[in-house]
């Protein structure tokens, strides 16, 4: 796989460095300022992109107080109806430009999460340079078909996700044209215990389907998104908070600016201990070579005198000849007098 998608002016590739993503969602908590301040440190802790959430709750759910439409089974949501969730965690679209806007002046990528073809359209019309499939939706094959069809990079995410479906969303944007995809390992749960993480994934999702892959992580921490940079995860997505006392939906699982800024520092620091994949040796480790092993004679010796574990041995530094040739000259005469601390090599051996 040489895939490379662009998006803003920022290249993905699997020998990029990793594109990370803050998510604002509801973290703004209805208060243009607060987004304002955390974009502010979204900045600050070094991400490449801020991503917002653009739906309209009446378009994800209904106003309804029905069995159906009451959240439950151990969310952190629980008891609450579907629409009053979508009504606090919803984003103002009058909002979208401005913070656009401010996001780019930083030198930051803007993008959102549309959730119906309402809000793609409204997306399509500020000019964003991707768009995010949340994992909820990843089953909504229209909605994907008509966002891929606007031929820019696709992130989604796979939470709720069997090979199926994920099979399913691939081919809704290949149908459209749209191979400018990237999957994210994503488990939808809030917040994540890390035996559900299974970041062994990553590698196969990316095998299975000739893809860049990335992750969307609701665990505590940074401790998965650097696992999953290491194995090969190319864009690391985490909420991001001003701080967890203001609570909120996301808040739980939302990382403070102090704790964004390690894990971009950590990745970062991890990037550049990757390396390249040959056996060349830097120049320090080179100079290192010094305290290997290598054949010395170890005691003064005349002319003429036999070759013998008694004056040669592999010894540090490793200057002189490699030990793998030690015991082809033993039984041998020494051609001069050689003193104590010589380097040993073939030259001093009578023919």
């Amino acid at each position: 796989m040489n895939k490379k998608i662009k998006i803003g002016n920022r290249i993905i590739s699997q020998d990029s460095p990793a594109f990370v993503i803050a998510e604002l969602s509801c973290n703004h908590k209805n208060n243009f300022d607060i987004a304002i301040k955390t974009i502010d440190a979204i900045h600050a802790a070094g991400a490449d992109c801020v991503k917002l959430q653009t739906f309209k709750p009446g378009s994800i759910t209904i106003d309804s107080k029905k069995e159906d439409f009451i959240i439950k089974g151990g969310t952190l949501w629980d008891e609450k109806s579907l629409f009053e969730l979508y009504m606090e965690v919803y984003t103002p679209w009058e909002w979208h430009a401005d913070l656009k806007k401010y996001v780019e002046d930083k030198g930051m990528v803007f993008f959102s999460s549309p959730f119906d073809n309402e809000a793609v359209d409204f997306l399509t019309e500020l000019n964003v340079p991707a768009y995010k499939i949340a994992s909820f939706e990843i089953t909504d094959i229209p909605l994907i078909e008509y966002t891929a069809s606007k031929l820019k990079p696709i992130i989604i995410s796979t939470g709720i996700a069997t090979k199926e479906d994920i099979q399913e969303a691939v081919m809704a944007c290949k149908r459209m044209g749209n191979d400018q995809l990237i999957l994210l390992k994503c488990t939808s749960s809030y917040p994540t215990p890390l035996t559900d993480v299974n970041l062994n994934l990553i590698p196969q999702i990316a095998s299975d389907f000739d893809c860049l892959v990335g992750l969307s992580d609701h665990t505590e921490g940074s401790l998965v998104p650097l696992g999953a940079v290491s194995l090969g995860a190319r864009v690391i997505e985490k909420h991001f908070i001003l701080d967890r006392s203001l609570g909120g939906p996301d808040s739980a699982f939302s990382m403070e600016p102090i704790e964004f800024k390690k894990m971009v520092d950590d990745i970062r620091n991890l990037e550049k201990a990757f390396g390249i994949s040959d056996y060349v040796l830097s120049e320090k480790v080179i100079n290192n070579k010094q305290f290997s092993r290598s054949v010395y004679v170890v005691k003064d010796v005349k002319k003429g005198e036999l070759i013998s574990p008694e004056n040669i041995r592999s010894i540090r530094p490793g200057h002189g000849m490699h030990p793998k040739y030690f015991s082809s000259v033993l039984g041998k005469v020494f051609k001069y007098d050689i003193a104590k601390g010589t380097r040993f090599d073939k030259n001093l051996i009578e023919e």
